[in-house]
C-alpha cells in the first residue's frame, strides 16, 4: 500500500529522532545503508553462524566432487551473501555491475542448471528483501500505481508458460530461464520498496551511470585490440560460462565489413541496449544546474557512452538514443537541441562515420540482408499471432513446424508467446508508468536535481521502447540481463514519480 503524506511525515520524523538517538549512545550509520543501519537481527550471532556453518559445509563438499574453482565459487558467494544480508544496496549494485560487465558469467557448481552470477545477485536482494518483511524488520510495504498491471502481465506470463508447455519439452533450462523472467519482473515491486527515498535512488542512478561508462569502456578498448587479441582475451571468459571460439562480431557477420563492438556482452545489440538506455539517463545530467557529478564526470560518461554505442552499428539503438533524448529536449530541456544537432552534423558530415550513415540509409531502404531478414521475420511473426491470436504459443516452442519465436521486436516476441492479451497487459504497465509521469511531470520541476534524474529514468524508457521496435533483447530469456536492466529501471521511473508525487502531497498540507 502507498503512504500518505502523514504518514510519510511521521515516519521521517521518527528515523530522525532515532539517527539522534543512535548519536547520542554514541552508534553510527552509513549514508549507504537503504532503510536505517543495516545490522543484522537481534539474533545475528546465531544468523552469522549458521551462514557460515552451511557455507563451508556446502563449499567442503562442492570441493570435493566440482573441484577447488567450485568450492571457492561457493565460499565466496558466502562472502556475497552475508555482505547482502548486511546492506541490501550492495546487491542492488552488485545486480547493476554484472548487468554492464559480465551479464553472461556463470557460478562454477552445476545442479543439472548453472545458476548466472545474475541469478544470485538478483536472488540475493529479492531473498533479502522478503526476509525483512516475514521478520517485521520491514512494516511497510510501499508501492505505486504500476504494481497491479505488473502482478497481470506476470499472471498472464505465467499462464501463457502453462499453456504453452504442450508445443515443447519442459526442460530444466527453460525453467531456469522462465524463472529468471519472473524474478526481473518481480524486481520492479522490490525498487520501488527500496526507493523510498531521494538518496537512494540517486545512488542507483549515479552507480548505473558509472557501470555503463565502464562498459563502454571496455567495449572501446577491446573494439580498438587488433582482432586476434581481443578474441584471446574474450575467451579467457569460457572459465565464466562464456560462449568461446571466434567471437568477435562484423556487420552482417561478414568480416570483411567493419566489426562491431560487444564488449562482454556478446551480442552488439544487447550492448547498444544498456547503452542507448545509460546514454538517455545521462542526458538531462549534461544540461541541468544540478548534476549528479562534476561537469567534466557527466561528459566523460557521455562521450565513452557515445563513442561505444557508434562502434555497436546498431541502429534500433541509436534511434532509441534519439528517441530518448527527443523525449527530454521537448518536454524539458530544449538546451539539449543544440548538443544533438551538432552530434548529427559530425555524423553526416566526418569521413570516419560514412559507413555508419550508409548503414543507416540502408536500413531504411531495406536494401541491406539484416532489414531484409527483420521483414521476413516480422512477416512470420503475423502469421503466428494470427494463428494464436489470444494467449500465443507460450515459450517452449512453436507448435507449426513451418513457424519459430525468433523475431527482432520486443513487441512481437510478447504478442507471439503471450498472445495479444499479454501484449496489451505489457503495454498497460508501461501505460501505467508513464500515466502516473504525466499526472506529475509539473511537480517534478521543483528541484533540478530530481527532475534531472526522474527525466532521465523515463528518457531512457522511451528509448528502449522505441529500440523496441527493432530488436528483442529487452523480452528475450537468453538476454536475461538486458530483461533486468529495462525492468529495474521501470521500477526507479516509477519510484522516483511516487516521490515527487509525496512531496507534491506534503506541500500541500
Amino acid at each position: 500500500m502507498t503512504t500518505n503524506a502523514g504518514e510519510q511525515g511521521s515516519r521521517g520524523a521518527g528515523e530522525q529522532g532515532s539517527a539522534e538517538d543512535r548519536r547520542r549512545l554514541g552508534g553510527s550509520s552509513s549514508p549507504l545503508l537503504p532503510f536505517s543501519p543495516a545490522p543484522l537481527p537481534s539474533s545475528s550471532p546465531l544468523a552469522l553462524g549458521l551462514l557460515l556453518g552451511a557455507t563451508a559445509v556446502l563449499g567442503g563438499i562442492v570441493l570435493a566432487f566440482g573441484g577447488p574453482v567450485a568450492g571457492a565459487g561457493v565460499l565466496l558467494g558466502g562472502l556475497a551473501a552475508l555482505l547482502i544480508l548486511r546492506n541490501i544496496e550492495l546487491g542492488f549494485f552488485a545486480v547493476i555491475a554484472v548487468v554492464a560487465l559480465l551479464p553472461f558469467a556463470t557460478l562454477p557448481v552445476d545442479i543439472g542448471v548453472t545458476p548466472t552470477f545474475l541469478d544470485f545477485a538478483l536472488g540475493g536482494v529479492i531473498f533479502v528483501w522478503l526476509l525483512g518483511i516475514v521478520t517485521g524488520r520491514q512494516r511497510r510495504l510501499i508501492t505505486a500505481p504500476v504494481a497491479l498491471p505488473l502482478i497481470l502481465f506476470i499472471i498472464v506470463a505465467v499462464f501463457a508458460f502453462i499453456f504453452g508447455l504442450a508445443n515443447g519439452p519442459l526442460t530444466p533450462t527453460l525453467l531456469r530461464k522462465f524463472a529468471e523472467l519472473l524474478l526481473s519482473l518481480g524486481f520492479v515491486i522490490v525498487v520501488i520498496d527500496y526507493c523510498r527515498e531521494w538518496s537512494h535512488l540517486e545512488r542507483l542512478v549515479k552507480f548505473l551511470l558509472l557501470m555503463g561508462a565502464a562498459a563502454a569502456a571496455v567495449a572501446i578498448g577491446l573494439w580498438l585490440l587488433p582482432d586476434d587479441t581481443a578474441n584471446t582475451i574474450l575467451n579467457a571468459l569460457t572459465r565464466l560460462g562464456y560462449p568461446g571460439g571466434w567471437v568477435i562480431r562484423y556487420i552482417e557477420e561478414n568480416p570483411a565489413l567493419s566489426e562491431r563492438a560487444i564488449g562482454t556482452s556478446v551480442d552488439p545489440n544487447s550492448l547498444g541496449g544498456l547503452l542507448l538506455m545509460i546514454g538517455a539517463l545521462v542526458g538531462p545530467q549534461m544540461v541541468t544546474k544540478r548534476p549528479l557529478f562534476r561537469r567534466p564526470v557527466i561528459w566523460g560518461i557521455t562521450g565513452l557512452i557515445f563513442v561505444a554505442l557508434v562502434l555497436t552499428f546498431s541502429r534500433g539503438a541509436m534511434l532509441g538514443l534519439a528517441a530518448g533524448l527527443g523525449f527530454v529536449a521537448v518536454a524539458r530541456y530544449r538546451r539539449l537541441l543544440p548538443y544533438m544537432v551538432v552530434v548529427g552534423l559530425l555524423l553526416l558530415l566526418l569521413p570516419i562515420t560514412q559507413d555508419y550513415i550508409a548503414r543507416f540509409a540502408e536500413g531504411f531502404q531495406g536494401t541491406d540482408l539484416a532489414t531484409q531478414m527483420r521483414f521476413g521475420e516480422y512477416k512470420d511473426a503475423l502469421i503466428l499471432i494470427g494463428r494464436y491470436p489470444i494467449f500465443g504459443v507460450g515459450f517452449a516452442g512453436s507448435p507449426d513446424v513451418d513457424l519459430y519465436l525468433a523475431v527482432a521486436s520486443v513487441y512481437f516476441t510478447i504478442a507471439g508467446r503471450m498472445g495479444l492479451f499479454g501484449l496489451l497487459a505489457f503495454l498497460g504497465v508501461i501505460g501505467a508508468v508513464f500515466g502516473y509521469a504525466f499526472v506529475h511531470r509539473h511537480a517534478a520541476r521543483a528541484d533540478q536535481r530530481h527532475d534531472a534524474v526522474w527525466l532521465g529514468l523515463h528518457a531512457a524508457l522511451v528509448g528502449a521502447l522505441v529500440a523496441g521496435v527493432f530488436d528483442h533483447y529487452l523480452f528475450n530469456m537468453d538476454f536475461h540481463h538486458a530483461v533486468t536492466i529495462f525492468w529495474m529501471m521501470l521500477g526507479m521511473g516509477a519510484a522516483g514519480t511516487r516521490l515527487v508525487a509525496e512531496e507534491e502531497e506534503m506541500e500541500r498540507g
